[in-house]
């Protein structure tokens, strides 16, 4: 029987293919178990094509006739996974989370808070663990679009009192519109949304997360400066529409996060066009203006969305159209951005893990 060991420098033979470096440099094996000679294997991946999972599959398979024989059965399950931004600050604050994300937009009305909730639900029917917290502090629209009536309870965390966030479609879910009574309105002074803001990051108990999404406020105010200089975020995703005076805030919300060092890790372009009942689409607000901006400021364009009744029909019913119409092209969209998402996230952690540590010798 081969020992972990053995295991450990076959897997460390075998490349992951999106990312290019081995499993075990990666830290993406998630399970091993030997059963006489029969081998389980559960491994993380950037990207679960088909195509690349055969490939992969024919490389483990002879990388372990090579280093362990008496292996004769090879299993392996692959399931999507995230690398960690690694950073102090943050693991001080949110411990147990891998990487923070905040869905933004420069103007309001443009599904910011659509996109966040669907990619959301996306990133956990991939099989990650996500969490989101309602960072539009003035107007909380996330529990009704995850309709959502109850209130958070309280735990003891190291002799701390802590919220736990309510868990829905697989997503930990926490917003200011649980600790509110009905329709009453928020009626703070910047400083005061933004040390709530901070609180649904410290004072919350969050489980063990791949990711936790921001749904932002628009704009470039108060909630968007408390975040990035509280934790150092993964990245961000700018949500527009396709016509220029959506895609002018826009780019503002892209110049305020590279401001603050914080990484645009794409775009999704909403309402990107209509399908008619002939086949045709109707680019209403304009065609490929997010796609336009992309290519100008030089970030990967995660998808674009159809307009669909049935997108806000999901959200007003509380039930994400990624679930409630799992095979439209809308659902479709949204899943697409999820798995090129992830690819995004691992390419930037990677490279910033792999940056060397400069030392200045006197």
């Amino acid at each position: 029987m081969p020992t972990e060991q053995t295991i450990k420098d076959i897997l460390s033979r075998v490349n992951e293919p999106f990312l290019n470096k081995d499993f075990i440099s990666l830290n993406f094996i998630k399970s091993v178990s030997i059963n006489g000679d029969k081998l389980n294997l559960t491994l993380m991946l950037s990207d679960k094509d088909e195509n690349v999972i055969k490939e992969l599959m024919e490389k483990i398979k002879l990388e372990f006739a090579r280093g362990a024989s008496d292996i004769k059965n090879v299993n392996v399950n692959f399931e999507y996974g995230l690398l960690e931004h690694k950073d102090a600050k943050k693991s001080s604050v949110i411990p147990n989370v891998k990487n923070t994300i905040a869905v933004a937009s420069g103007k309001g009305g443009v599904g910011k808070s659509t996109a966040a909730v669907n990619l959301a639900v996306s990133l956990a029917e991939l099989g990650l663990k996500v969490g989101l917290i309602d960072a539009d502090i003035y107007g909380p629209s996330i529990p009704m679009m995850f309709d959502i009536k109850e209130k958070p309870k309280m735990t003891e965390v190291a002799g701390k009192r802590k919220l736990v966030p309510i868990k829905k479609y697989g997503v930990e879910v926490m917003s200011i519109g649980f600790l509110i009574e009905g329709d009453s309105a928020v009626v703070w002074r910047g400083p005061m949304a933004s040390s709530a803001l901070k609180q649904f990051m410290s004072d919350v108990y969050w489980d063990k997360l791949d990711v936790l999404l921001f749904d932002m406020p628009p704009g470039t105010g108060d909630i968007q400066l408390t975040l990035s200089q509280t934790i150092p975020l993964t990245g961000a995703v700018v949500v527009t529409t396709p016509q220029e005076i959506s895609l002018i805030d826009a780019r503002k919300g892209f110049q305020m996060f590279q401001k603050v060092n914080v990484p645009t890790l794409g775009i999704i372009e909403n309402m990107s066009y209509y399908n008619l009942p002939d086949g045709q689409r109707d680019y209403i607000f304009g065609r490929d203006g997010g796609k336009k901006m992309c290519e100008e400021i030089g970030v990967p364009l995660l998808g674009q969305i159809p307009i669909n009744k049935k997108v806000r029909e999901g959200g007003d019913a509380g039930k994400p159209i990624v679930l409630s119409e799992p095979q439209s092209e809308e659902a479709g969209s949204f899943l697409n951005i999820a798995k090129t998402l992830v690819k995004e996230v691992n390419l930037k952690n990677l490279k910033a893990n792999e940056k060397p540590n400069l030392e200045i010798i006197v």
